[in-house]
């Protein structure tokens, strides 16, 4: 009886755990079916996100998770200030550029964590943020500046981390399988 008691016991507990599970654990909501894809690189993403890296970049990485639910492409680099704020000039914000009124101090590593970086949204001051949506019409734009339904959207951060350096964060999310990932490369043979 005492057996079945401690079988029982350790199910029950199984179970709620499972059940408390993804509620603020982001590596229990990310799921065993999510993976970084290799072969990505800055090129790829920022095609397929509809913007340019800048060729004064520096730092730039680029990554690519897959999901069930949904895909995330991630681009970062940093420029000058100037180069910075050239680059935001060239690619306005749907609407216009936010502020934060606090830094979400308690925001988990989760993307841009995949480079060692800390998120964008734990930043308060020297922070832009916005959506920019390459391609979309600018009346499109004009008639709600704060729609974000538009699926080419891509988040975009400028944070002024030095005193003349901006790292730019951006951030994308599509439909599961839309994109045909890049090829891995293949390692040459062994010479014989």
């Amino acid at each position: 009886m005492a057996a079945v008691a401690l079988i029982v016991a350790g199910a029950v507990a199984g179970g709620v755990a499972l059940l408390g599970a993804g509620d603020g654990d982001p590596a229990a909501s990310r799921g065993a079916d999510t993976r970084w894809a290799e072969g990505v690189t800055p090129a790829w993403v920022s095609g397929h996100m509809g913007l340019d890296v800048p060729v004064t970049a520096r730092s730039v990485q680029a990554a690519y998770k897959v999901t069930s639910r949904f895909d995330t492409g991630l681009l970062t680099f940093t420029l000058t200030r100037s180069e910075a704020a050239a680059y935001l000039k060239k690619h306005p914000p749907s609407g216009k550029w936010l502020t934060p009124t606090a830094a979400q101090t308690g925001t988990a590593p989760s993307d841009f964590a995949h480079f060692g970086l800390p998120e964008p949204e734990s930043f308060q001051d020297g922070m832009l943020y916005g959506d920019v949506c390459p391609g979309a019409p600018d009346d499109a734009l004009a008639t709600d500046p704060y729609d974000t339904s538009d699926e080419n959207c891509t988040s975009l951060y400028a944070y002024d981390y030095a005193p003349d350096r901006t790292r730019i964060y951006l951030r994308t999310h599509f439909e599961p399988g839309v994109s045909p990932l890049p090829a891995t490369p293949v390692a040459p043979s062994p010479a014989r």
